[in-house]
């Protein structure tokens, strides 16, 4: 079907029509006649043609003949249904295009693949198929290597993009080259030589009309009908001036052809005409001739005159079919005409009478419904019969398709036969074995049937790898055509990215100014700090999204994270609000530039890692992190890999029951935890929410199955973490299991915290080994920093870091173990060192350390001082440094459970005292 229709008419008449030189004398010498040759070949080459095009609808639907031609500047392909239209009928975009040619179907029949619809198309030949195909690649290639010139000085633009544009298409014909070699341009059926071919014919004339773009066809005519007449007005003389003998000088004075509508009244030689009728046809040919938009009119002058009567009598003859298809346009035209005129008659008639006619007027009417709906009611029940009989129809083709498929699959067997047959008759002749007396006619019919059929197969190979090279050469180029927008596409999201980045920077450089312009001020009454209050109200609650420019959607810094976090924390007080909307916009301003740079080629090679062994390659890709998308599954085989020896199947169904049968001591602890776990994650603050109740689960399952821990304040965070990720409650409470019982040390979470307290002072170590100076000046101002990294070791930094960068660290920490928690707590404080050193107030020290954490954004920074800034970090220091504050650590706490004993001891031995002045609780209750 044809498309929708697009009017270029500049595209198709007056682009060209500068191009057209002026008229000189029709009789030319032999050397001027060369040097016209030579110049039309010399010209560059115009992508354009008639081609059958397959559409329309019902008893039209067929091949029909239209008029190809490739429009430089709109890059498209527009079509007509002759050369010498004004208006083309529709156009075809090539920018997304594929094309196909069809070796099964029939000779020079390719397609035109669009996203909307497909095009089918077929050519006079096999190499004009070739040919077409073969341009229209290098069109659509020229099309995403050239970028469109700008309105203003576009010639310069094409003057700077010309060399480095035909270095490209030359590159791209020899790559072209090495699928299908380069077809011949075929003389006189593409380009300018085919404008001057009369228009093939076609069975029927109606045939070749486009009714879906009648409209279009009726200008077209009438716009050829008015050139006719200006040009049989002006361009005419006497009969004596069109003999080919005279009238030279008079054509000499000819005006120049800027108006394709004048005619040239000597363009050639013409027969003595037999009739008036003939000599207007081929003066109305000649005129057509003249009129066509696109290629010069002197193009006709290098033909002998033998060959312009031949052209001419078939141009009557189209013209002639033409005519009789215009007489039944019009006809079809004036019954519809009649049809309104007796409309307008009747209701005229209707309105001039009185009532009683009028009356009869309508019942008249109303028995011409009638009749009509009657016909209806029978065109009905024949368009039922229609359909009935279609159906019948559809059904005889699908078994008739079924009995060609059988044929086609028995004509292949066949084929295979006689392959066999003919390498058997090949060694025969080579090796001719004694044979019986056998006819030789009979003989010599088998051999040629066998040629004959041999030479079949052969032009079917033939006709196959010629298909084959052309589909290899257009996979060849869509790829490459793919992959340059799909660059395109990387590059634009990249400069997007980092544009919302600067965004992002330039709004939370804009917060801190106003944050640090606040505290200057202090609590000063007046209106400049009431304009700052306003100024931070509007910067918190303003969005990145209500900014958007002309509806472009930016990605802003959402509410929550993927996994349910606030982005911004509600704190109460209004600077911590400001600082945490600080925070969230450096987080996102540093996800966005590491998005490209990367989180991509991370995403890559964790989509190509296959499945999971322990392998150096593992330990860096779970160093960097792991994507969302993969992090499930990697975490599970990681808690698989610590709990194997203890996993059991059904362990944690029965750890369930158990609890449902007795309640566990710590179940009210457990109760009273999960309230507080998480206040800014939606999942466990949302009343609709299953994740407590999930929570709840396994920590009870937990208590039964490590009774000597039972439950320690932290191992909820721990659960919830696992269940943020892994979803699952079995595999969140063997998650938990394999922290507890496997990573960490023994007694971790025992009710002494010895090895916690351990790993406090193994810390106190590092940091003097690490970062001298700032332990220096933290003991300057009696700074102990075990308040504040007690939790996280014990809770695995679950409350201090932002989700983004604490599900990296927990990425691997589930592989490495505990020295990973030494190593980002190293990090931490070296990565806000310098702002620690600012600070000389022990109380100020300890505000900033309280959420210090919650300022680190960039998580590719941490992540690299903690694995490489802090090394070497061998595991036997760690376990040495254990080991010998293991040693002091325990005599101090046996030492204070003697002295905890002691104190009880003395305090049950002693009686108790009542003072003077108070009465005895005996006292009290017995005046009670």
């Amino acid at each position: 079907m044809e498309g929708a229709q697009e009017n270029p008419a500049e595209s198709s008449s007056s682009v060209l029509r500068s191009e057209e030189p002026a008229r000189g004398p029709e009789v030319l010498p032999q050397e001027e006649s060369e040097s016209c040759s030579r110049s039309l070949e010399a010209a560059p080459k115009k992508l354009c043609g008639y081609l059958n095009k397959f559409g329309g609808k019902g008893p039209i639907r067929g091949w029909k003949s239209r008029w190809f031609f490739y429009d430089e500047k709109k890059r498209r392909l527009y079509y007509s249904r002759t050369a010498q239209d004004a208006n083309p009928l529709d156009s075809i975009d090539l920018s997304s295009a594929v094309f196909d040619c069809k070796a099964d179907a029939e000779e020079g029949t390719f397609e035109i693949k669009t996203p909307s619809r497909i095009i089918t198309l077929k050519a006079a030949t096999k190499q004009v198929m070739l040919y077409w195909l073969q341009q229209l690649q290098m069109k659509r290639w020229e099309f995403h290597n050239s970028p469109p010139a700008p309105p203003v000085a576009p010639d310069a633009t094409l003057a700077g993009n010309g060399p480095a544009l035909r270095l490209e298409l030359e590159q791209e014909e020899v790559e072209l080259e090495e699928f299908l070699c380069p077809v011949q341009t075929p003389p006189g059926l593409v380009g300018v030589a085919a404008a001057l071919q009369p228009v093939p014919a076609m069975p029927l004339a109606l045939q070749n009309i486009s009714l879906k773009h009648l409209g279009t066809e009726i200008q077209n005519t009438m716009y050829n009908i008015r050139g006719n007449r200006q040009a049989s007005g002006t361009g005419h003389g006497p009969p004596g001036e069109d003999s080919p003998l005279s009238g030279e000088p008079h054509r000499a004075e000819q005006p120049l052809p800027s108006d394709p509508s004048t005619p040239d009244p000597a363009d050639s030689p013409k027969p003595t005409p037999k009739s008036s009728l003939t000599a207007n046809l081929l003066q109305k040919a000649k005129r057509q001739n003249n009129t066509f938009p696109l290629f010069a009119e002197g193009l006709t002058r290098n033909r002998t005159a033998q060959e312009k009567v031949l052209a001419l009598e078939q141009q009557v003859l189209m013209l002639t079919k033409e005519l009789k298809s215009q007489k039944e346009l019009v006809r079809i035209l004036h019954k519809a005409l009649e049809a309104a005129q007796q409309e307008k008659r009747a209701s005229s008639a209707y309105l001039a009478a009185e009532d009683k006619d009028r009356l009869e007027l309508v019942r008249h009417q109303v028995r011409q419904i009638a009749e009509l709906g009657r016909r209806l009611e029978a065109l009905e029940r024949e368009r039922e019969s229609l359909a009935q009989t279609a159906s019948l129809q559809e059904q005889q083709v699908r078994e008739l398709q079924q009995h060609v498929q059988l044929l086609m699959d028995k004509n292949q067997a066949k084929q295979q036969v006689i392959c066999k047959l003919s390498e058997q008759v090949t060694q025969t002749f080579m090796r001719p074995p004694p044979q019986p007396s056998v006819p030789s006619g009979t003989a010599d019919r088998d051999v040629l049937s066998q040629q004959e059929k041999m030479e079949h197969l052969k032009d079917d190979i033939e006709a196959y790898r010629t298909q084959n090279r052309f589909l290899n050469s257009e996979i060849h180029q869509v790829t490459k055509i793919w992959r340059r927008v799909a660059e395109k596409e990387r590059a634009l999201l990249m400069k997007c990215a980092y544009l919302q980045a600067k965004n992002c920077q330039v709004e939370s450089k804009y917060l801190a100014g106003l944050r640090r312009l606040q505290e200057t001020m202090g609590g000063e009454a007046n209106d400049c700090s009431e304009l700052l209050r306003q100024l931070i109200q509007e910067a918190l609650q303003w969005e990145a999204s209500e900014a958007s420019a002309e509806g472009m959607e930016l990605s802003p810094v959402s509410e929550y994270d993927e996994y349910g976090f606030l982005t911004v924390p509600n704190y109460e007080m209004e600077d911590l609000k400001l600082l945490a909307k600080i925070q969230a916009l450096e987080v996102h301003s540093h996800h966005l530039l590491a998005h490209e740079a990367v989180e991509r080629p991370l995403r890559e090679r964790w989509a190509a890692l296959g499945d999971l062994t322990p392998s150096v390659e593992l330990k860096q890709l779970l160093r960097a992190g792991v994507p969302r998308e993969h992090r499930p599954r990697v975490w599970r085989w990681l808690v698989h890999l610590r709990v194997q020896h203890l996993w059991s199947p059904g362990r944690y169904q029965e750890l369930l029951s158990r609890g449902q049968v007795h309640e566990h001591p710590a179940a009210r602890q457990i109760e009273l935890d999960l309230n507080r776990t998480f206040p800014n994650n939606k999942h466990f603050t949302c009343p609709a929410s299953s994740y407590p109740d999930k929570l709840r689960r396994v920590l009870l399952a937990f208590s039964w199955q490590n009774p000597t821990i039972g439950y320690c304040q932290g191992l909820n965070r721990l659960a919830a973490i696992a269940l943020l990720v892994l979803e699952e409650e079995e595999c969140a409470f063997w998650c938990l299991v394999a922290i507890v019982e496997t990573i960490m040390p023994a007694d971790y979470y025992s009710k002494t915290l010895t090895s916690s307290q351990v790993d406090q002072r193994v810390l106190q170590d590092l940091l003097s080994e690490k970062l001298p100076r700032l332990m220096a000046h933290l003991a300057q101002h009696r700074v102990d920093l075990s308040f504040i990294t007690f939790n996280w070791f014990l809770v695995v930094f679950a409350d201090s870091l932002i989700s983004n960068i604490l599900l990296r660290v927990w990425d691997a920490f589930l592989y490495e173990g505990i020295k990973v928690v030494f190593r980002y707590a190293l990090a931490i404080f070296k990565y806000n060192e310098e702002e620690i050193l600012r600070l000389h107030d022990g109380l100020e020290i300890y505000q900033y350390l309280r959420f210090f954490t919650k300022t680190i954004c960039n998580s590719q920074k941490l992540m690299n001082i903690a694995f490489n800034d802090m090394n070497p970090f061998p595991m036997k220091q760690l376990r040495q440094l254990r080991t010998a504050h293991r040693e002091r650590l325990e005599p101090e706490l046996r030492e204070l459970e003697r002295l905890k004993a002691e104190y009880l001891e003395t305090r049950n031995s002693q009686a108790p005292v009542v003072p003077e002045d108070c009465a005895s609780e005996d006292e009290v209750e017995g005046e009670a």
